[in-house]
């Protein structure tokens, strides 16, 4: 069978099997080798996606953030290794020694909230956004590291860079890339969402809540500017592609640096690999309903593009798959695991709270549910085998190992059942 036909055979019969939403797009020299739209971008009006439609970037925002900074850099208005106090304003002071290098490679040590034990993550993020307060009170709040030392992906660092965009700039973080990357490069479907204008044409953002599609909790985007709040097309997205393929906009040297790899893979919003013999440079993103992946192979001039609006499968899987049949390797294929049935009873051995208000386990109607969000989604899980559970109509390649092997006491994701009641 040839390439092509793997290609189509491969990513068809994921995509229905996963009942995914969203488009895909496989490119190569510039030919469409493969694309596909699926799902609905607005289930109440029945409007379906198309090649067209404008999807949430989520953290593929964050290789435009770092682009931005070196278009500043090459033009001799920042230094990466200074300071970044030197281009914040005076009441957005860092307390340490973190450059703009250590935000660009996630090394500057700053607390993550987006983290299960605060209460930012669906609670904070849906109030307005004052710039000062959340800085206060979420970005500077318990620092994890000395600045430089450790990897640790975080949100925060891409929201600071932000906000140096329109410092040295004196433009807003919108208006810089729309005039200097988006309009050169005839992106006209990509802009940020600040949450009030009217975005044409862009998909609403779903999840199962006891197997049905709902609407995704809202979050306000403002908190996410620089880090995940941009809204994009395949076309731009292509054209994005050729402009970093092309090295179009930068200098030579500007490029070399927003390539070169640092700690954990991490180059400047971007991740580097060696795969096939060849380097591969990719970015996934993930939010409420949200689903996106970016691979670029510049030598051989491929790039493959997911954008979803429901979480059902894999993105990087199935991104990786595709790279595989690109270079004649096999593709990994993604299949639920058989259902070990238990009755109501055995269920209720894991039901209760794991983290008060933020995590807990629901027994209903005889099956189980992962309960998240502020108990307003509910996560059907099956059993696989020995106090092992996955979602049924989401892809999960790890089960969750509800009571370890030798422990009294039933986990998930670390957290110990507090409580048989929900909390």
């Amino acid at each position: 069978m040839d390439t092509l036909k793997r290609l189509s055979g491969y990513i068809t019969a994921e995509l229905d099997y996963w009942n995914f939403s969203g488009v895909i797009r496989v490119v190569q020299n510039g030919r469409i080798l493969f694309e596909a739209s699926r799902g609905y971008a607005n289930i109440a009006f029945g409007i379906k996606n198309d090649m067209t439609t404008r999807f949430t970037a989520a953290s593929i925002t964050k290789q435009f953030t770092a682009f931005a900074i070196m278009l500043l850099y090459d033009r001799g208005l920042l230094q990466l290794h200074e300071k970044a106090n030197r281009y914040l304003p005076s009441n957005l002071q860092l307390p340490t020694d973190i450059t703009v290098h250590n935000l660009l490679s996630h090394t500057s040590g700053l607390h993550n909230n987006y983290n299960f034990e605060n209460d930012f993550y669906v609670y904070e993020d849906r109030k307005p956004y004052y710039q000062e307060a959340f800085f206060k009170d979420w970005i500077l709040k318990n620092p994890i590291g000395t600045p430089g030392e450790t990897f640790g992906y975080n949100n925060s660092n891409y929201t600071l860079l932000a906000w140096i965009i329109e410092t040295v700039s004196g433009q807003t973080y919108n208006e810089f890339l729309t005039e200097h990357i988006f309009s050169r490069l005839g992106m006209v479907s990509t802009t940020y969402d600040n949450g009030q204008e009217i975005l044409r044409n862009k998909a609403e953002n779903y999840l199962n809540d006891y197997g049905v599609l709902v609407r995704a909790p809202y979050t306000n985007p403002l908190f996410g500017m620089g880090a995940g709040a941009l809204v994009t097309n395949c076309d731009d997205l292509q054209r994005w592609y050729a402009c970093l393929k092309n090295r179009e906009l930068l200098s030579e040297q500007a490029y070399k640096i927003f390539f070169t790899e640092n700690k954990n893979h991490y180059c400047y919003g971007l991740e580097r690999y060696e795969e096939y013999g060849t380097v591969k440079y990719a970015h996934g993103g993930d939010f409420i309903g949200v689903l996106a992946y970016t691979q670029y192979f510049f030598d051989e001039d491929i790039c493959i593009l997911i954008l979803s609006n429901t979480e059902a499968l894999d993105q990087y899987r199935l991104g990786n798959g595709i790279a595989a049949i690109l270079h004649n390797e096999p593709a990994q294929h993604s299949r639920r695991p058989e259902e070990v049935p238990l009755p109501p009873e055995a269920l209720q051995k894991y039901t209760g709270t794991y983290l008060p208000g933020k995590i807990q386990i629901q027994e209903k109607n005889g099956k189980l549910y992962l309960v998240r969000v502020n108990q307003n989604i509910h996560i059907e899980l099956y059993c696989v085998g020995d106090h092992s559970f996955v979602r049924r109509h989401e892809e999960q390649s790890v089960p969750h190992k509800l009571i370890q092997d030798g422990a009294a006491t039933p986990s998930v994701w670390g957290y110990e059942r507090v409580s048989t009641q929900f909390q």
